[in-house]
């Protein structure tokens, strides 16, 4: 386990995945603790998919290739590049990682930073495959919620019209669900995900807050370039994931082509991704 802090927080770090496992202010625990009863994640790293394939495999370049859900990474190793004072950056590469079933070669560095009472999660890929690149990446951090999710709700920064698409088996379809029109708040109850998750394309809100209706504790989550927002908990869990997302889930109409993929992100030979996104408890 690494160990960052500062002056408020104090985060714990898996090198299994460079996954967040506590983050503690006040003595308070903010981010869900892995309960195997519930789910035993906390805050895994999505990489190089978001969710699932058809039938766990995509064609790249006339070859198939077996994925499973949200990639290797979160099951992956990383190297401990640096961990001091409020600062942690781990890299996963095709060198220190390689993978049969994915046909690129890549640097990917997480570094995370504590600023007051904000974590900030910066995500580094580099393609140095000769060629261009396809992935997707994407933040699943759990937050607490002991009192139960029903005494929570998520506030996002202007209305919206809540669309949340639908899932049919593993894939996404075209259908949606409305959970409210012009409106700001979302009240979170266990029914909300009869259907696994609510997934929400191009909100204009690009950052949300939890808010426990009891406490009036907040955390703010913002996702500034990430297209894709989902909500998503266990059944009849303490915990709620709020997820921006560069990646989706398969369409029902897929033909696998990965360079085709919905949201499907690329970097030219030589090239570089970068996307920030950060909560604070406030």
């Amino acid at each position: 386990m690494i160990t960052i802090s500062n002056e408020y927080l104090t985060a714990t770090f898996s090198e299994i995945g460079a996954e967040l496992k506590s983050l503690k202010y006040d003595d308070k625990e903010y981010i869900w603790y892995g309960d195997p009863a519930f789910w035993t994640g906390s805050s895994p790293v999505l990489f190089p998919i978001c969710s699932g394939l058809k039938d766990d495999e995509f064609i790249y370049q006339g070859k198939t290739y077996s994925l499973q859900k949200h990639g290797f990474a979160r099951r992956s190793e990383w190297a401990v590049e640096f961990a001091e004072g409020n600062t942690a950056t781990f890299l996963l590469s095709s060198g220190n990682c390689p993978h049969d079933n994915f046909p690129f070669e890549y640097e990917f560095r997480i570094t995370y930073t504590l600023i007051g009472k904000k974590v900030v999660v910066e995500y580094n890929i580099k393609n140095l495959t000769d060629g261009d690149m396809y992935f997707s990446v994407g933040a699943h951090e759990a937050y607490n919620c002991p009192e139960g999710i029903e005494n929570y709700e998520i506030i996002f920064d202007k209305k919206e019209n809540l669309d949340a698409y639908q899932l049919v088996g593993p894939l996404l379809s075209y259908d949606t669900v409305n959970y409210g029109k012009d409106i700001a708040t979302l009240q979170l109850d266990h029914s909300l995900f009869s259907n696994d998750c609510l997934i929400f394309k191009n909100l204009n809100s690009r950052g949300v807050t939890l808010r426990n209706k009891i406490t009036d504790q907040k955390i703010k989550i913002d996702f500034e370039g990430f297209p894709y927002l989902l909500i998503w908990t266990a059944p009849n869990a303490p915990f709620i994931c709020i997820e921006p997302w560069c990646g989706i889930t398969d369409s029902i109409d897929t033909n696998k082509q990965l360079s085709q993929k919905e949201g499907i992100e690329k970097i030219e030979k030589g090239g570089s991704f970068y996307r920030m996104h950060c909560f604070e408890i406030i």
